[in-house]
């Protein structure tokens, strides 16, 4: 199979992360990246920072979808969203009555589904922490995401939002949410593609994301979410750590941020 990666921006807001600096990257906007299986391709479409789409044979999956309607100008509907937070940079009801469709179904936790509109909730399917659900052709799993350092435990506790493996029979692919180097990513496996975030001081540093992935081992991994309070983080650093230890990991950087 061919994974299509289509970078798209538009202009969203964001509770957590201010636009203060430039990513320090500078990769390209259309990547074609292999992975395992057969036709047909596998659409990758970054959007920006968190939000980003995936379009499987006949199924398109939003993830955590935010910002003005305008961003998704263009887009397939969406059969699913995969919401992994409450904070604003994930969750955004105003964009989500835009978006979703009569047929669409939401996954998200149980503390996304309490800030849901009366009308969200009945297409919402609530999944979390260690959960699996069946989704036509796909199957999701909810990981756990939360922070390590004392210092960061305010920002995700435990238990309250989703990272995702998407399992579509071909590959796995993951979704880290916004997460630190928590043992249940670090005992992942078998994971084809992995977006793994990395930004200060919500998530992790540069040094630990690359450390957690050279531990797990995907086949490929996308640095997203890596805006915080300082800036960007440096993602040139983080592939650097990763392939100066292990050169069979294709580390894709997409810029998510140059139009907002």
């Amino acid at each position: 199979m061919k994974a299509l990666i289509i970078g798209l921006f538009s202009l969203a807001t964001f509770s957590l992360c201010p636009l203060n600096k430039k990513p320090v990257s500078s990769p390209s906007n259309i990547i074609t990246a292999s992975l395992p299986g057969t036709s047909p391709e596998t659409k990758v479409i970054p959007l920006s920072h968190a939000t980003f789409i995936l379009e499987f044979d006949d199924l398109t999956v939003y993830i955590d979808p935010v910002g003005a309607a305008e961003v998704f100008n263009g887009q397939k509907s969406p059969d699913l969203i995969l919401i992994t937070d409450i904070h604003g940079d994930h969750l955004n009801e105003e964009t989500l009555e835009a978006i979703i469709q009569p047929e669409t179904m939401i996954i998200a936790p149980q503390a996304v589904a309490d800030k849901l509109s009366s009308g969200l909730k009945q297409q919402t399917s609530i999944l979390n922490n260690d959960e699996s659900k069946a989704f036509k052709s796909l199957n999701i799993e909810a990981i756990p995401m939360y922070n390590l350092r004392t210092e960061a435990l305010k920002f995700h506790t435990k238990g309250r939002g989703n990272g995702y493996i998407i399992n579509n029979g071909k590959e796995r692919i993951y979704i880290s949410g916004d997460t630190e180097d928590i043992p249940e990513m670090r005992q992942l496996k078998h994971i084809d593609m992995a977006f793994v975030c990395m930004n200060l001081p919500y998530t992790m540093p540069v040094d630990k994301a690359a450390s957690a992935v050279l531990e797990f081992k995907p086949k490929e991994v996308i640095p997203y979410h890596y805006r915080g309070t300082d800036g960007f983080s440096d993602v040139n650093q983080f592939k650097m750590l990763v392939n100066s230890k292990n050169s069979n990991i294709k580390v894709t950087l997409l810029d998510w941020y140059s139009k907002n």
